[in-house]
């Protein structure tokens, strides 16, 4: 395979052991991978190539890395695996909370690094594709209802609008763009992120309850949304693409 063909990882750390550990394993194991020791060298290379990942070093000498991935995230999407100190618990939580995807705490595991960077890279591109799919479709149709994706308007079988908050509007677009397939509440979270709602882990039980009140003639008997113990949430009923 080429190389510029394989995904493009650029891992950020002012350690140079570290960044030769780091680029060496990956390299090995089909990634492409840039190595840079501070916020500037990330820039230049985010400025003139298409990075599809980030490994960021938490503690850079002279720069927050805090900083960096909020920067990051107020123009990009792109994953970021952060790497934090020993027990630096702070440090992993507002990673997360600033939009981190992930963390790993060093002394690391290169296979650990591996796999983690692989789980990022096939959730990126499960989003992207559904996110392409939502792209191309104007509505979608179900016993009766349609959801109008542009104008986020819910219409039920007699025709009323129906209202819905962001993350109910969130939740429904991502049953119905994968009706018939179990989706867990991770899958959830992360289908309901393309379209900027605030939707929560702790949450995910809450929204799925008020939009059954909104869809379903018996939410406690649900005909659309349906629960999967120890599974998910599953959409089981036919979806019309309306392109």
């Amino acid at each position: 395979m080429q190389e510029f063909s394989l995904p493009h990882v650029l891992a950020v750390d002012d350690d140079p052991a570290v960044r030769e550990l780091v680029a060496d394993y990956l390299r090995g194991n089909e990634l492409r991978v840039t190595a840079v020791a501070s916020g500037r060298e990330l820039a230049e290379v985010m400025a003139r190539e298409t990075v599809d990942l980030l490994v960021l070093d938490v503690r850079l000498h002279g720069e927050d890395g805090m900083q960096i991935a909020r920067r990051l995230r107020e123009s990009s999407t792109i994953p970021i695996l952060m790497l934090t100190g020993l027990g630096e618990e702070a440090d992993r939580v507002m990673g997360l909370e600033l939009g981190a995807d992930d963390y790993l705490t060093k002394p690391f595991s290169t296979r650990e690094l591996l796999a983690r960077i692989r789980a990022l890279l096939r959730r990126a591109q499960a989003q992207a594709t559904v996110a392409d799919a939502v792209a191309k479709v104007r509505a979608y149709r179900f016993g009766g209802w349609e959801l109008n994706i542009g104008l986020r308007r819910l219409k039920d079988p007699q025709g009323q609008a129906v209202p819905l908050t962001n993350g109910e509007f969130s939740l429904l677009t991502a049953f119905l763009c994968s009706p018939q397939r179990v989706l867990t509440r991770d899958q959830l979270l992360d289908l309901s992120r393309l379209h900027n709602a605030e939707v929560y882990d702790r949450s995910i039980d809450v929204q799925i309850l008020r939009l059954r009140r909104k869809i379903e003639e018996d939410a406690a008997h649900p005909r659309f949304i349906k629960t999967q113990r120890g599974a998910g949430y599953l959409f089981d009923a036919p979806v019309e693409p309306v392109r």
